[in-house]
């Protein structure tokens, strides 16, 4: 399964949030092998930013280390309310 999880991010926080999902997502690379990605709209609405970050293929249980690795770095003082969709590849019919 795919992971992806976006929150909104006022621009007078960005630069302060963006070394510490960097240094989360490193973390999780280097204890669960994930493959992170962080993206952002191009444009901000009214000085807010949305982020999204992008596991892919990642085990089932991946969204609750997620959580605790996200509550552990401390994004919660420097974003909104953090969003979690769970996506899966299209198996097509034989």
């Amino acid at each position: 399964m795919d992971l992806y999880v976006y929150y909104k991010v006022p621009d007078e926080h960005a630069a302060a949030l963006l070394p510490l999902v960097r240094a989360m997502q490193s973390g999780l690379q280097a204890r669960h092998g994930v493959a992170a990605q962080l993206k952002r709209r191009p444009l901000a609405r009214d000085g807010v930013q949305t982020w999204m970050e992008v596991y892919p293929a990642v085990a089932d249980d991946f969204e609750a280390t997620l959580g605790e690795a996200a509550r552990e770095a401390g994004l919660a003082a420097l974003a909104g309310p953090r969003h979690t969709e769970v996506f899966m590849d299209l198996m097509t019919c034989a």
